[in-house]
């Protein structure tokens, strides 16, 4: 059988690029099905049915890391393709799912798979490229991802709108099969032991309890209240297990997150910034589909319309943006788009009322919040691996995915405790607009200490001075 040529690294790009693009799209196209699984589980309540956005979300930041010290212990290959297999195939269980709780049991085993394929997406794309084109392929991988999560509400309310909320999961199959298939016949495989490590299952398990303990206790604080001893006991619990997983972490030989990456002062505000961000970013796009159908009473379909041009900002900023980057560094481009979304939301805030005036009154804010998206999204990605050794980048990058997974978790939970409950009104879209910006803001100040300067390489001793130029 005649050997298949190898790959241009454009080609790997593209078929890595594919399942990304269904992992970040599907993190957010269940924010436009929400209404309708809403409609089609009528005797679940809001903050049961919100965990078929959080359990999966939780999973998936938990195993994110671990998941790439997998990929170099046993193949990148051999994990994007399993990787790819479990995402499908729990997605075709989604799709035909009768109640929550298998529901819920499905996108948990989607998460698995989401986890496991893109760590390895990554490193397959980093090796195709030489090390001087890496940056402009990671911030590429990232715009996709941050397209794909961008334009899930809209594409997936169309579908929603015609066939049922089923099809928010069905639209994964062609696309997925294509990326799996190419990659199993087409992606050399690679792996490196030195930086693999058996799967830390006390790790994962602190971290999936601690955070989804919390997002627990958020959501049920709107039907229960802030006093209630079980919401406290969620809140409590989950702090614990937080706190419990740092000292485990510092012995562990093979931590779920290595948290000696955070010594470096620009990894360590790249992911405060990530996890501001990340959750502003879920709060934003779980209101959208809320406020067009609960206060200007449009139909799904007509939301998800909507929500297209604020997308369409996202890949030819985040191109000129990483241009930028890569010669003057990322915190210009992170500053103005953090603050760039925060004017989004205070538009939001200010402008918008109970009759519905999409071109005047919510056009110019989307406008402001896709340019923004499209300035920060990427530039955490790119960012978050600029300072940091070539052999840690997986894992550097893994860690910021899952620090923005949590940010999307508790994002929810906080979307959920504000206008979650039934006939949510304009003054309760607006405190949470509030919270929007706040965020915002305070990302755009995380992002004020970054450092990713291109680091000029010191002129040999033989080498003359540069000559000073004059006016």
């Amino acid at each position: 059988m005649k050997t298949p040529r190898p790959l241009s690294p454009w080609r790997t790009f593209t078929i890595a690029s594919i399942a990304v693009f269904l992992v970040s799209i599907d993190a957010t196209v269940l924010y436009a099905a929400f209404p309708a699984l809403r409609s089609g589980f009528a005797d679940v309540s809001t903050a049961d049915l919100s965990w078929v956005l959080n359990a999966y979300t939780v999973v998936y930041a938990a195993l994110l890391a671990p998941a790439g010290r997998l990929a170099d212990e046993y193949g990148r290959k051999r994990m994007f393709v399993v990787g790819v297999s479990v995402f499908l195939l729990a997605s075709l269980g989604c799709g035909f799912s009768s109640n929550v709780a298998l529901l819920i049991g499905a996108r948990i085993l989607q998460a698995i798979g989401a986890a496991l394929l893109l760590p390895a997406s990554l490193s397959i794309v980093l090796a195709a490229f030489p090390r001087e084109k890496r940056a402009v392929a990671v911030s590429l991988w990232g715009a996709v991802g941050g397209l794909a999560a961008a334009l899930g509400p809209s594409v997936g309310s169309w579908l929603i709108d015609l066939w049922g909320w089923q099809w928010a999961f069905f639209i994964n199959l062609p696309l997925g099969a294509i990326s799996l298939w190419r990659g199993a016949r087409w992606f050399e495989e690679s792996r490196n032991p030195d930086n693999g490590a058996p799967l830390d299952i006390i790790g994962v398990t602190l971290l999936a309890a601690g955070v989804g303990a919390v997002a627990l206790g958020l959501v049920r604080s709107e039907a229960l209240g802030w006093s209630s001893p079980i919401v406290l006991s969620f809140l409590g619990i989950g702090m614990v297990a937080l706190g419990a997983f740092i000292p485990w972490a510092r012995r562990a030989p093979s931590p779920a997150i290595d948290l000696s990456l955070f010594d470096n002062s620009t990894y360590r505000f790249v992911n405060l910034a990530t996890l501001s961000f990340g959750t502003a970013f879920a709060m934003m796009f779980f209101t959208f589909f809320l406020f067009m159908t609960e206060i200007w009473h449009y139909p799904i379909s007509r939301a998800g319309l909507a929500a297209t041009p604020g997308p369409l900002f996202v890949v030819p900023v985040s191109i000129l943006s990483g241009r930028f980057a890569a010669r003057f560094g990322h915190k210009q481009p992170l500053v103005a788009g953090s603050v760039l979304c925060a004017a989004g939301g205070l538009w939001f805030f200010l402008i918008p009322g109970i009759e519905p005036d999409f071109l005047h009154d919510w056009l110019p804010g989307m406008a402001l919040t896709g340019i923004g998206t499209g300035m920060v999204l990427p530039s955490l990605a790119a960012a978050a691996v600029a300072r940091l050794e070539p052999n840690r980048f997986g894992i550097g990058s893994a860690v910021n995915q899952a620090v923005r997974q949590v940010g999307s978790v508790m994002g929810v939970a906080l979307a959920i405790v504000l206008v979650g409950h039934a006939a949510p009104g304009l003054a309760d879209f607006k405190s949470l607009f509030l919270v929007q910006i706040g965020l915002m803001l305070l990302t755009a100040l995380l992002c004020a200490p970054i450092d990713t300067r291109p680091q000029r390489k010191p002129l040999p001793a033989w080498a003359p001075a540069p000559a000073l130029e004059t006016p």
